[in-house]
């Protein structure tokens, strides 16, 4: 009854269809031309297909053979790309590192980041998306993130979250504004101001409103939004106060003036991944060098 050929059957056609001979054969597989004449033997008799044939001593593939050589070529490429792969993972990990990252922290200190990551690592490929918090976390849930960076909430039981740094939150306007030559500004003095916050769900807005009904002030009216970036081109063109985190601050700092807020307000910007898998070596080191471009 016809079989399967063996792993060394299909090794030995290979070879002797690459390289045209038994003879060569035998050398490419470091063994002897009448071992490679036998297995082919074998091979065509437990196949129960004809292979080769023979004219003026010369081996011809039949087109049977020429199919079956397709199908084996693929094979062994298929096991020669595990093999760059497993290289690849020993040298530096996956191979591909999937971030997320808020678009704040996708303007400010991630491309540098980014950038001192690729130096080290030039061949591996980075996938890095700029979304809000909440599409972070659902991201990082169902695995399409390796790693996410938000300066927003990220809790989830299946998250292990580090804190990378803490800075205080701060105002931003247009120089023009009659606050901008303070060289502060407390809560108290935000009543009567327009205020440019992010949305009342939010952490910094919702550790805001607290400072501020604790210093019983009460703002002239507020713009809310989604985007700290956004409240920055807000407060350049004029629209009020904005109380935004400091690395959105640095991104458009030529077009504002920037002054601290009493009582401060920290700012903590996550480093997360899913607990239940275990970090790879590449994870690792992006995580240290978000410690080094975060200054923690």
């Amino acid at each position: 009854m016809p079989r399967a050929p063996s792993f060394r059957e299909i090794e030995v056609f290979r070879a002797v269809m690459l390289s045209g001979t038994t003879t060569a054969a035998a050398a490419m597989l470091h063994t002897t031309q009448p071992s490679v004449s036998r297995v082919l033997a074998q091979m065509q008799t437990g196949t129960d297909l004809k292979l080769f044939d023979m004219e003026k001593g010369r081996l011809r593939p039949t087109p049977e053979a020429q199919r079956l050589f397709e199908t084996v070529q693929g094979h062994f490429q298929g096991l020669a790309r595990i093999g760059q792969e497993v290289h690849l993972l020993r040298r530096s990990g996956t191979g591909l590192l999937r971030l997320g990252c808020t678009p704040t922290l996708g303007l400010g200190p991630m491309p540098g980041i980014v950038a001192r990551f690729i130096e080290r690592h030039p061949d591996v490929s980075v996938d890095l998306q700029t979304v809000g918090s909440h599409q972070l976390g659902e991201g990082l849930l169902h695995g399409r993130f390796d790693l996410v960076l938000a300066t927003g909430r990220l809790d989830h039981p299946q998250f292990d979250i580090r804190v990378m740094h803490r800075s205080p939150a701060v105002c931003v306007m247009h120089p023009g504004h009659v606050m901008a030559s303070r060289r502060r500004i407390r809560a108290a003095d935000l009543s009567g101001q327009r205020l440019l916050t992010l949305n009342a769900d939010d952490e910094l807005s919702v550790a805001l409103w607290q400072a501020l009904q604790e210093a019983g002030a009460e703002p002239a009216a507020t713009l809310q939004t989604t985007y700290s970036s956004t409240i920055c081109r807000l407060a350049a063109e004029g629209a009020g106060i904005g109380i935004v985190n400091p690395y959105a601050a640095r991104v458009f700092g030529q077009a504002l003036t920037v002054v601290p807020l009493v009582p401060a307000i920290a700012v903590e910007v996550r480093l997360a991944h899913a607990g239940h898998l275990a970090s790879s070596r590449l994870t690792e080191v992006f995580a240290s060098l978000v410690a080094e471009g975060l200054g923690a």
